[in-house]
């Protein structure tokens, strides 16, 4: 029996059933060596990763300080450190120093120990902040905290601005793809073999590592003489990683 072809068809009915499994076997001929290239760009890759290191110089001194108050009751040291906390953080405002906040508060009990038992004789109260300024300024600033009513100088490190850092970042990526296209040459070389398209880019990190903290040793001789306080430079990292295909 014979078949009606479809409207519009421009083929025979009796011819669909040879179409079809041409035009399949047509697309699986074209997809396979596409699949192919595929899987073998993926399986003929060298990764590589290369690492960037840019110094800036460290323009600001990140410093911390506190107040610290020990007394007989717990309510006379919490008022005492609040007062001169106070007074810490309004001098502190008045020199325009950057990123002022608080980073500790505490109230303990102060102990002591006669014939192995254990007695409270005290409380001491402990109120710290942070902030950043001008590593030329630091010295004096540090001793007039004192003035003010700072008791503790906890330490210093050296930081660059945001706008330094953010330089020192890109320098160092650009660096850190470099590092490692260059190490990828070179085993191309040594093999001899030639690269051909970078399959894929990943940046693993691009930071500055916190800075050491240095811890003030001494406070200064005498009235006259400011502390000394010199900066140094600050590092940033970067690390990249490519695979490129061969």
């Amino acid at each position: 029996m014979t078949r009606a072809a479809l409207p519009g068809s421009q083929f025979p009915s009796g011819n669909l059933g040879k179409i079809l499994p041409l035009a399949m076997l047509l697309c699986a001929t074209f997809t396979l060596p596409a699949l192919a290239q595929e899987k073998e760009k993926l399986w003929r890759t060298l990764t590589v990763s290369g690492r960037g290191v840019e110094t800036t110089p460290a323009t600001l001194a990140q410093v911390s300080l506190g107040v610290e108050i020990q007394g007989k009751t717990a309510q006379e040291v919490q008022q005492e450190a609040a007062r001169r906390s106070s007074a810490v953080v309004a001098f502190l405002k008045s020199q325009n120093v950057e990123k002022l906040q608080t980073t500790g508060i505490s109230l303990n009990p102060v102990y002591s120990y006669t014939n192995n038992v254990q007695r409270i004789t005290g409380y001491a109260a402990n109120n710290t902040v942070s902030f950043r300024i001008p590593t030329e300024k630091a010295g004096t600033l540090l001793d007039d905290a004192v003035k003010a009513g700072a008791t503790q100088i906890n330490g210093i490190s050296f930081v660059a601005n945001d706008q330094a850092i953010a330089a020192a970042q890109k320098q160092a990526l650009k660096e850190a793809t470099q590092d490692a296209q260059q190490q990828a040459d070179a085993v191309f070389s040594a093999l001899g073999l030639k690269s051909k398209e970078i399959v894929s880019i990943q940046v693993n990190n691009a930071s500055a590592p916190p800075p050491p903290m240095f811890l003030r040793a001494s406070a200064a001789k005498s009235a006259d003489a400011s502390t000394p306080v010199i900066g140094g430079e600050q590092q940033v990292e970067a690390s990249v990683t490519l695979q490129i295909s061969y």
